[in-house]
């Protein structure tokens, strides 16, 4: 496949989530024609010391790439501002940008599914974003991919004529927003993910991902995702940032194949959304149960007493 994509990895202080990224990212069938720049930040405190210096050790002996660079920080960034830092500069002299970070495991064909999917869709001005991740177990009747309204970031790529609208703009973007477009920004209402603006506005969080997929939405661009995901996610053990561990965003197994997009309407495809916000809304009346269940043995074993 010619013109393919540069890869931007984000890595810090766990290098056993590294190593099994790159290793696996090393295995993809286009890995030895591709360029891959390694964006290493910076120890935030002394706890964190240990971990850089042995992640740097480790990307310095990378192969398997067409050609690696690393970049490492002299202070810390921190993972957000590393992010929008490293892909506008790249995305900015390439032209297009497959994203990673050190938690994410990818198949043997996640790299030729992104850059097939950037290549396709370079000139389609609807289509904002190309996610290798989904959340589904039950697809059943889907095509191989579809299209709907949310950003999904564990292994991504964009256009730089998309990205140049990219703005982290908090107060801006609460102001702008309207009752309506959070209902819609919530995937009606299955899931909270405004709270995430709100706790960049109150300063609980520092994110870029959320500012992301509302630059998306504000344009109403679409985002292409596998119905059988290319990726999963090893960081939902507690070592990751802003990531909880739930079983709804676990993979069973990821797919292994060639994607055809002929076939793809590019709009918002209803099925597919519609099962993704049941498969959100059942984790988290499962996770209500579950806490209820909690608070009234806790009752229960302090009447006993």
């Amino acid at each position: 496949m010619s013109d393919l994509s540069p890869i931007v990895l984000f890595v810090y202080n766990r290098p056993d989530h590294t190593r099994q990224t790159i290793d696996a990212l090393a295995a993809n069938f286009l890995a030895n024609e591709s360029e891959l720049f390694i964006y290493s930040d910076a120890p935030k405190n002394q706890e964190a010391v240990e971990g850089v210096q042995a992640v740097r050790s480790l990307i310095k002996n990378v192969q398997g790439f067409k050609s690696i660079t690393i970049i490492e920080r002299d202070k810390n960034w921190g993972l957000a501002n590393s992010i929008i830092d490293g892909v506008t500069s790249i995305v900015n002299k390439y032209g297009k940008v497959i994203v990673m970070e050190d938690d994410i495991v990818t198949s043997s064909f996640f790299l030729q599914f992104m850059n097939k999917a950037l290549n396709y869709y370079e000139a389609e001005k609807r289509v904002w974003h190309i996610s290798g991740w989904n959340c589904l177990d039950n697809v059943d009747g889907l095509e191989d991919v579809f299209f709907w309204r949310t950003m999904d970031c564990w292994g991504w790529a964009t256009w730089n004529d998309r990205w140049q609208y990219f703005e982290k703009d908090v107060n801006k973007l609460i102001h702008e927003f309207k009752k309506k477009d959070i209902y819609k920004f919530n995937m009606n209402n299955s899931e909270n993910i405004w709270w995430q603006v709100l706790a960049n506005k109150a300063g609980k969080i520092n994110t870029w991902a959320v500012f992301w997929y509302a630059t998306i939405f504000k344009n109403k661009g679409l985002c292409l995702n596998p119905t059988i995901s290319f990726v999963k996610n090893i960081g939902l053990d507690g070592t990751g940032i802003n990531c909880v561990s739930t079983p709804m965003y676990l993979n069973k197994h990821l797919s292994e194949k060639d994607i055809n997009f002929n076939s793809i309407i590019v709009k918002e495809n209803d099925d597919a959304f519609k099962r993704i916000v049941l498969h959100y809304r059942k984790y988290k009346k499962n996770i209500f149960i579950r806490i209820i269940n909690k608070a009234n043995n806790l009752i229960k074993s302090k009447i006993k007493k």
